[in-house]
């Protein structure tokens, strides 16, 4: 178990920032463990121990980049307040940074857990829009339907056929999810 404050915590924060500064100076096809451990003021050895491999580490690198820093925008609707959602979590996750992020998210995440954290983020912030709605008195619909209507077809197409993504693709996304959980 990793300690708030602890001595784990403070590798895993200088080790990523490490690996943030490095990427930005020498490119991602710069990185390696021994460079990181050396800006990072930790053995290479450390580094193999916690995170197993270079891979591994970006991976965890991605996923603390993907967390969400601030609670979903509140317009004052239920649809409103997913639109707004959706349209900055595809170009949040499109852009060149967030498509880099997913795809060292998914690489260096051999048991799953790393895939299953971002998931958990978009729940998260999902279910403070749903709950934001029932306090409103609005019919919703649960959060497993938003990521299936909503977050599932952003990331296929993210991943697979990331022609036209915009703000009227998840505006259109979302109006598919209402307009089935409404009627």
């Amino acid at each position: 178990m990793v300690r708030p404050g602890g001595r784990s915590a403070r590798v895993q924060a200088s080790v990523h920032a490490a690996v943030r500064e490095l990427e930005s100076e020498v490119g991602r096809e710069g990185l390696t463990v021994p460079l990181v451990a050396a800006r990072a003021g930790v053995t290479p050895s450390t580094i193999y121990r916690r995170w197993g491999d270079l891979q591994e580490l970006l991976s965890d690198v991605a996923v603390e980049r993907l967390r969400p820093e601030t609670a979903p925008e509140e317009k004052g609707d239920l649809r409103s307040d997913l639109e707004a959602w959706a349209e900055q979590f595809l170009e949040e996750m499109a852009s060149p940074t967030g498509r880099a992020y997913i795809r060292d998210a998914l690489l260096g995440d051999p048991d799953g857990s790393n895939a299953g954290q971002c998931s958990a983020y978009a729940a998260e912030q999902i279910d403070v829009i749903l709950t934001r709605a029932a306090d409103r008195g609005e019919s919703a619909p649960d959060v497993e339907m938003v990521l299936d209507r909503v977050v599932g077809p952003v990331m296929y197409r993210i991943l697979f056929r990331p022609d036209g993504l915009d703000a009227a693709y998840a505006h259109q996304l979302v109006t598919g999810l209402l307009g089935s959980a409404d009627g």
